[in-house]
Parts: structure tokens; C-alpha cells; sequence
């Protein structure tokens, strides 16, 4: 009997000792503001490339969302500010393997950018102290072969023009300029993605001196719906 009650009691110390220890995991891995501030361009984005290697290996973080939650009410330390597409495959805290709290997400067709996004990235970074954006394209993305195929429909159209200058820019590929050319798709995703950072860069005179000054780094990126492995490397 006592013997019973012995590994029981054993058994709760080491369950109990478990918890502790899973709970100071989520607490550590959270951004904090000193870890934010400490945090470089560099090292924020290698922490991306990390956590989507993670997501393609399948060995991801074991979030506690719960935790998570109680752990930023009262207050949010990102990193890094991702701009991407709405596509349900697309979503940045899922494919980078991140806490909650770790990066802002600026979601919109075909990782495109306009007023609304650049205030929100100027935010992100000049006041709440993010040090990375990354504008991640996909591939076989929808609004991008609609752009390919000149779709028209509704307000959807204006979206469509605006990546129409990436359509036009991609000269060396072979086959139709439509849809249904793959390495033409492809081709005009990495454009958009070279075109959207121009524009940040060109539109934002914040942004612009923050990277100027090394303060913060802009890159992108192109996700691999097929793999789940996102390229860091464009050229």
C-alpha cells in the first residue's frame, strides 16, 4: 500500500514538474520587449526561416494558445511585419511555426501594397519596434493568374491593375502570357514580389530611412503551396 502511494505521489511530482516546465517554455519563447529590442534585423529573419523549417519538417512549437493569450493581454512585441496573400493556405503564424504576438500579418490578394498597408507597416515598425518585413508572394496564386488572364470583375479589377505592372515586366519566359502557363505564373510572382518591396521603399520615406539606418531589413519571399517550404532566395 504504501508502496502504491509512493509511486503515485512520484508520479504526480513529476507530472506537476512537467506543466512547470511546458508553461516557462511558452513564457520563454514569447516576445518580450526587452527580446524585441534586443533582437536584429538579421537574427529576426533567420528566427522566420527557423520556424518554417520546423513547419515543413513537422516539428513544430507545441503551442499553448491559451497561455498564449494570458501571456500578451497586456501587450504585443513583434518582430517582424509580414505582408501576404489572403489565400487560406498562406497564413504567416502557421507556415513560420510563431507564437502569438511574434509578427504583425498584413493580409491582402496577391501581396500587393497601398496607403492603408504602408501606415500600418510604418506603425509596425517607426512606434511598435518591429525589425523585419517580408513580403511573401505564393505560388499558383489566384490573383496573380487573374492578372496573368486580365480578369475584370468588380472592385476586384482595381486589385488586379495593380499587378499588372508585374505582368508586363516579365519578358523572358516562353509560352502564352496566361494562367496556364506555370513558369509564366511563377515568373510574374517573383516580379510582384520585387515590385512591392520597390514600392515600400519608394512610397514610404519612414521605412526608407529605417532601413537606410539598418534598423529594420526588407525582404521577400516566395511560399511553395505544394511543399509548404518558403524560398527566402529570389534571384
Amino acid at each position: 500500500m504504501k508502496n502504491k502511494i509512493f509511486k503515485l505521489s512520484l508520479l504526480t511530482t513529476i507530472l506537476i514538474s512537467s506543466a512547470f516546465v511546458y508553461v516557462q517554455q511558452v513564457q520563454t519563447n514569447l516576445m518580450t520587449k526587452e527580446s524585441q529590442q534586443k533582437i536584429t534585423s538579421n537574427e529576426a529573419l533567420e528566427k522566420l526561416k527557423a520556424g518554417n523549417e520546423r513547419f515543413v519538417s513537422g516539428n513544430e512549437l507545441k503551442h499553448n494558445h491559451k497561455e498564449e493569450v494570458a501571456q500578451t493581454a497586456n501587450g504585443q512585441y513583434p518582430y517582424a511585419v509580414i505582408l501576404s496573400c489572403i489565400d487560406s493556405r498562406v497564413s504567416s503564424e502557421i507556415i513560420f511555426d510563431q507564437n502569438l504576438g511574434d509578427v504583425f500579418n498584413a493580409r491582402i490578394a496577391g501581396n500587393i501594397v497601398n496607403t492603408d498597408i504602408l501606415g500600418s507597416m510604418e506603425f509596425a515598425c517607426k512606434v511598435a519596434g518591429a525589425k523585419l518585413i517580408v513580403v511573401v508572394g505564393h505560388t499558383k496564386c489566384g490573383a496573380i493568374k487573374g492578372a496573368c488572364d486580365h480578369v475584370e470583375l468588380g472592385n476586384l479589377t482595381h486589385l488586379v491593375n495593380e499587378i499588372k505592372p508585374a505582368v508586363d515586366s516579365v519578358k523572358n519566359i516562353s509560352g502564352e502570357r496566361n494562367s496556364k502557363n506555370d513558369a509564366f505564373v511563377r515568373a510574374v510572382a517573383l516580379k510582384n514580389i520585387e515590385l512591392t518591396i520597390k514600392e515600400i521603399r519608394l512610397k514610404s520615406p519612414i521605412l526608407k530611412e529605417l532601413e537606410d539606418n539598418g534598423k529594420i531589413k526588407i525582404v521577400g519571399a516566395l511560399y511553395d503551396v505544394s511543399t509548404g517550404k518558403v524560398n527566402f532566395n529570389l534571384n
